[in-house]
């Protein structure tokens, strides 16, 4: 089985890409390596097909999201992030995620909304960053790799305003 997720569904190695075309392709391949077609093979089959469906599935969750993507692309170029060393030195976007996170602390069901289209705003503009830094000629690495930083932590802002927002609607 190909080693390069893209690859492996007969897609570019590129940021930007279709996901239709990724979830299709997907299903094909789960569909021909499914485990239960093989339940009538010998074991060493069985544990193939077995590998087969996880590997696919991995490749998939790369691929999938515009985060997991460009954390790919990274590490596909030998620029993956080191989590527990990386530390964002921008302390205009580490403000804005302390300011953030106190209005979402203090936010009501009103305040909540305004607040978690801010947060969507952003990370809209950091995935127009990830596409065009990705589809130059010679990347910014650091850079990229900064900006899947800022990503990470609105994807975790994200995340935290949907958690108030269900406990403000008491589920």
């Amino acid at each position: 089985m190909n080693d390069n997720d893209f690859a492996l569904f007969g897609l570019p190695v590129a940021f930007t890409l279709d996901v239709a075309v990724l979830t299709t392709r997907y299903r094909e391949l789960q569909r021909a390596v499914h485990p239960d077609r093989f339940v009538q093979a010998g074991e060493a089959e069985r544990l193939l097909a077995v590998r087969q469906a996880a590997r696919i599935n991995d490749a998939y969750q790369h691929l999938k999201t515009p985060l997991a993507r460009a954390q790919y692309l990274l590490t596909l170029h030998g620029h993956g992030l080191v989590v527990e060393n990386s530390t964002l030195k921008d302390p205009e976007f580490l403000l804005e995620q302390m300011e953030l996170r106190e209005a979402l602390s203090e936010a009501d069901s009103a305040a909540l909304t305004e607040l978690q289209s801010q947060i969507d705003a952003r990370v809209l503009a950091l995935v127009k960053a990830l596409e065009l830094g990705f589809t130059v000629a010679q990347p910014d690495w650091p850079q990229l790799q900064v900006t899947v930083l800022k990503l990470q932590f609105m994807h975790k802002l994200r995340n935290e305003a949907e958690l108030r927002a269900e406990r403000l609607l008491g589920m």
